[in-house]
């Protein structure tokens, strides 16, 4: 099969995501309602008190809502990067794979449709989550350029978790099932982090790990390129554990995928 049958292949794909999407709106509340409330409630609720804890750390720019979006913006991207394993095990399950395996077609067009279509999902989710923050304070100064980079980051960071989640979709046999590991999962790595507080307010043998994990290093990386600063200095760590997640996912998620739906 050619390179143009396969873009077709998953062109049609996403458009059959994207209806479903269309269909079935409550799918997007991972990527709409729920990382407004986060922004509303840590930065009116908790930002007084956190935010004394942040001080200066990225100079005077970084006042506490402004620290914040960074974690925000990462931890919703990871949600809904991840979240592709839920969508794909409930095709499996229904039996819709089955269907498209019937028909002539590309396989692996059926997971580069599903991970495209979570890919204008995160960036939906980067839009609605910039415009809420700066209505209540969030003045990103990295400029034009910065900016940008810090949204690529951003989407390759949810493009190689959504690599993960088809493994984990098609490793794991119910889409409820799912649901807890993920947020077993992620919810611990988000607070174990620099989302919220810097590392260096945690326990030595804790800010050790916090300080190393991907996420941190690039939430880390958002926010330099942001606020223009360059405090953390981590881009190549985080660039290579996004390239290094995709690298083993995507063979994997691949594999996995076959070997679940040729039983």
């Amino acid at each position: 099969m050619n390179a143009t049958w396969w873009l077709r292949d998953t062109r049609e794909m996403m458009v059959r995501n994207l209806l479903h999407i269309r269909r079935t709106p409550e799918l997007l509340l991972d990527v709409t309602l729920s990382p407004i409330m986060f922004v509303l409630l840590f930065n009116f609720v908790f930002g007084g008190a956190i935010g004394s804890i942040v001080g200066g750390e990225g100079g005077a720019d970084a006042n506490y809502i402004n620290y914040m979006m960074s974690g925000i913006f990462v931890q919703t991207i990871a949600f809904a990067g991840i979240y592709t394993s839920v969508l794909l095990a409930n095709d499996l399950q229904k039996g819709m794979i089955d269907r498209f395996r019937s028909l002539p077609m590309s396989q692996s067009s059926v997971l580069m449709g599903r991970t495209s279509t979570d890919l204008l999902r995160a960036m939906l989710a980067i839009a609605i989550m910039w415009i809420v923050g700066l209505l209540v304070g969030f003045r990103p100064a990295g400029g034009v350029g910065g900016n940008l980079a810090a949204i690529g980051l951003m989407l390759l960071f949810g493009f190689a978790l959504s690599w993960l989640g088809v493994a984990a979709g098609a490793l794991v046999r119910t889409p409820e099932a799912l649901q807890g590991i993920i947020f077993a999962v992620v919810f611990p790595l988000t607070f174990v982090s620099s989302a919220f507080v810097p590392t260096d307010s945690m326990p030595d043998w804790l800010e050790w790990f916090a300080e190393r994990q991907p996420m941190t290093l690039v939430m880390n990386e958002v926010r330099d390129w942001t606020l223009g600063i360059d405090v953390y200095q981590s881009e190549l760590a985080a660039i290579a554990w996004c390239v290094g997640i995709l690298a083993v996912c995507f063979p994997l998620g691949m594999w996995l995928y076959e070997k679940r739906t040729t039983q």
